[in-house]
C-alpha cells in the first residue's frame, strides 16, 4: 500500500507528465508539418530556382513553359496583411482602453458579449458580405471595375482580427496594478494623461502581443482573401486594385492540380512560405516576452 507521501508525490507528478505528453504532441505536429510541407515543397526548385520563385513577378503555372513567379502573390498577402492591421490594431487597442478606462462597467459587459460575438463569426459568412454588399457599394460609389479588391479584403480581415487586439489588449490593460493610476491621480494628473502616460507604457508589452497575434491570423486566413480580394496575381499600386495572397492561391488551385506535378510542389513551397513567416512572428513573441519590454 503507498503511503501519504508517495500519494501526494503521484498527484503532483501525475498532471506534469500530462501536460508534457500534450505539449510534446504539439512540437511533434508541428514537425511533421514543416516535414511535409518540406518535402512536397522542395521538388518544385527542379523546376524554378528560388530567385525566379521570389522575384518572378508572372504566375501562370499551367502555361507552357509554366511560369511560377510568386512575387504577386507574397505582395498580395503583405498588402492585405498590413493593411487590415493599420485599420484593426488602433481600433483595437482604442476599444480596449475605452472598455478598461472610461466604459461604465454597467454598460461594458454588453460591449465584451458583442466582441467575444464577434470573434466567432465565420470567415466564410464575412466574404459572403465582402461579395455581396460591400463589392457592390465599392464598385458602384467610387466607380471601380471592380469592388473585390485589397481595400474589400483588408476590411473583413480587420473585422476579423479586432475582437482578438481588443480582447487580449484589454487583458493586458487591466493587469497594470490600480496603485500606478492612483499614484498618477495624487501628483495631480489627468484621467487622459493617466491613460497615455502611466496605463498604455505598462501594458505595451501585451499590445504588442496582441498586435502581432492578429497579424498572424491576418496572415492565414483564407476564406475572405478568396472570396473577397478579386484573385488576381498582380502586384497592387493602390488599395482598390485587385489581388491574390499566398492563402487564395492554395486554396483555389490545389483541387485542380495533379499530384507530384510542379504545380502541386509550388503550392505546397507558397505554404512553406507562410509557414516561415508565422514561425517568424512566433519567434518575435517570444523575445518581447522574454525581454520584457519592447523595442
Amino acid at each position: 500500500m503507498p503511503n501519504r507521501g508517495e500519494t501526494l508525490k503521484l498527484s503532483e507528478t501525475a498532471p506534469r507528465a500530462v501536460i508534457t505528453v500534450i505539449a510534446m504532441s504539439g512540437i511533434l505536429v508541428m514537425a511533421f508539418i514543416l516535414y511535409f510541407l518540406t518535402k512536397e515543397g522542395i521538388p518544385i526548385l527542379k523546376d524554378a530556382s528560388i530567385t525566379q520563385l521570389a522575384a518572378g513577378r508572372l504566375w501562370y503555372p499551367v502555361s507552357s513553359p509554366p511560369l511560377f513567379g510568386m512575387m504577386s502573390l507574397i505582395g498580395g498577402s503583405l498588402a492585405v496583411t498590413l493593411t487590415s492591421s493599420v485599420l484593426a490594431i488602433p481600433l483595437g487597442v482604442a476599444l480596449a482602453l475605452f472598455l478598461t478606462e472610461i466604459c461604465p462597467k454597467r454598460i461594458s459587459g454588453f460591449f465584451k458579449i458583442t466582441l467575444e460575438i464577434l470573434g466567432f463569426l465565420p470567415s466564410v459568412v464575412l466574404g459572403f458580405i465582402g461579395m455581396v454588399v460591400i463589392a457592390p457599394y465599392l464598385q458602384i460609389k467610387l466607380e471601380l471595375l471592380s469592388g473585390l479588391n485589397l481595400m474589400n479584403a483588408s476590411m473583413l480581415l480587420g473585422v476579423m482580427i479586432l475582437p482578438t487586439v481588443a480582447t487580449l489588449s484589454e487583458e493586458s490593460l487591466h493587469a497594470v496594478p490600480q496603485s500606478q493610476r492612483d499614484a498618477s491621480y495624487a501628483l495631480g494628473a489627468t484621467r487622459c494623461e493617466t491613460m497615455f502616460n502611466v496605463v498604455l507604457p505598462g501594458a505595451a508589452r501585451g499590445i504588442a502581443q496582441a498586435a502581432i497575434l492578429g497579424v498572424m491570423r491576418a496572415m492565414g486566413e483564407t476564406m475572405v482573401v478568396l472570396m473577397a480580394s478579386g484573385g488576381a496575381a498582380l502586384l497592387p499600386e493602390s488599395a482598390f486594385d485587385p489581388v491574390r495572397p499566398l492563402t487564395s492561391a492554395i486554396a483555389a488551385e490545389m483541387g485542380e492540380t495533379s499530384v507530384g506535378s510542379a504545380h502541386y510542389h509550388a503550392l505546397f513551397f507558397m505554404g512553406f512560405i507562410l509557414l516561415l513567416i508565422t514561425l517568424s512572428l512566433n519567434v518575435l513573441v517570444i523575445k518581447i516576452e522574454s525581454r520584457g519590454e519592447v523595442k
